[in-house]
């Protein structure tokens, strides 16, 4: 949850406080001798304020926008500084209004991500006025405040977007761990199934293995046989096996065949279910093949095909079945079957 002060709100209270150094300005009309570049220096100062704060606008003031500001905070002492008299009786008063003004605008242009230009516009308020009323005028004027409020804009800037930045990192490494923690528990999930899914088919052949003590039928060592076999699929084939395709593989390994099932990690991103039309034609290709040797694997991720499905007949004097692999391919054998089926 973010919580945060409405744009809207900081825009209005500083068009607020830049209208109230143009006010001061007014009520001071009389004491330059010239009141007419002081009214040209209110018309670009609340020009140049109103740019910053309109609506619509990245977080960071555009280049062009913050050279502008700094160019108003040149002209604004130059238009309105050779009209006033450092030594009236009673003092200028607010007649130097435009050393705030000229620090609110270049706090706007700090907040908003600009903080060279800032500081610009504060080094040229800071030389004219030692150039036009010496180092007490710094002091007495109120060029320190101005100084002061960008110090601070740069500050607090620089500290909210560190704060962001963590925020973004510490967001970043919740998702991530929350994502292990998904995984994980998915992990320890399939393994559960896949156990219990084990133990559900070998439990009633351990029990006769040992009623029998161990003397079993050729049909029944057959049995075994497939039953290891099937146990095997469930570990290098997870992603390839539904209940159709696992009475497919029985029903062909009983003919005579030697079945491989090889599931690389192709199919990972996509969804179970989404994947059945998928593996129901991989059941239908290995139930209608004659092949004596069937070999299907997943294709990579990358790839529009989700399963390739390869049926082979050896034609020489000695097959890979007969040999006892389903590893190896030899070169005596005949392609039966090649299929491949897309993701979905």
């Amino acid at each position: 949850m973010r919580i945060g002060v409405p744009r809207g709100l900081i825009v209005a209270l500083a068009s607020v406080f830049s209208g109230y150094h143009v006010v001061l300005g007014l009520y001071t009309i009389d004491v330059p001798s010239n009141p007419l570049p002081i009214i040209a220096a209110m018309a670009l100062y609340l020009a140049a304020t109103g740019l910053s704060l309109a609506p619509g606008q990245p977080e960071r003031m555009s280049t062009w926008l913050a050279g502008l500001n700094v160019l108003v905070c040149a002209a604004m002492p130059l238009l309105i500084a050779p009209w006033l008299d450092l030594e009236r009786e009673g003092g200028l008063g607010y007649a130097t209004w435009y050393v705030a003004a000229i620090g609110t605008l270049m706090t706007i242009t700090s907040t908003r991500r600009r903080h060279m230009f800032a500081w610009a516009g504060i080094g040229i308020l800071v030389v004219h006025t030692i150039v036009w009323g010496g180092f007490g005028a710094v002091l007495g004027i109120g060029v320190v405040g101005s100084i002061v409020w960008v110090a601070i804009s740069h500050i607090l800037s620089r500290a909210l977007a560190s704060a962001s930045r963590d925020a973004l990192q510490f967001a970043e490494a919740e998702r991530e761990a929350t994502n292990w923690e998904a995984a994980q528990e998915a992990h320890l999930t399939e393994r559960q199934v896949r156990l219990g899914t084990t133990t559900d088919r070998a439990l009633p052949m351990l029990s006769l293995i040992a009623e029998r003590n161990g003397a079993l039928t050729e049909t029944e060592r057959a049995e075994c046989l497939y039953l290891e076999a099937g146990i095997r699929d469930e570990i290098r084939g997870r992603s390839l096996l539904n209940d159709r395709v696992r009475w497919a593989v029985l029903d062909a390994r009983r003919r005579g065949a030697v079945v491989t099932l090889f599931d690389e990690g192709g199919l990972d991103d996509i969804d179970a279910a989404r994947m059945q039309p998928a593996l129901d034609r991989l059941a239908d290709a290995i139930a209608g093949t004659q092949a004596r040797r069937i070999i299907a694997r997943t294709a990579p991720a990358d790839s529009d095909v989700a399963i390739t499905v390869v049926g082979l007949t050896p034609t020489g004097e000695a097959s890979s079945s007969e040999l006892g692999s389903d590893d190896e391919e030899s070169d005596d054998d005949e392609v039966d079957l090649w299929l491949e089926i897309a993701k979905p």
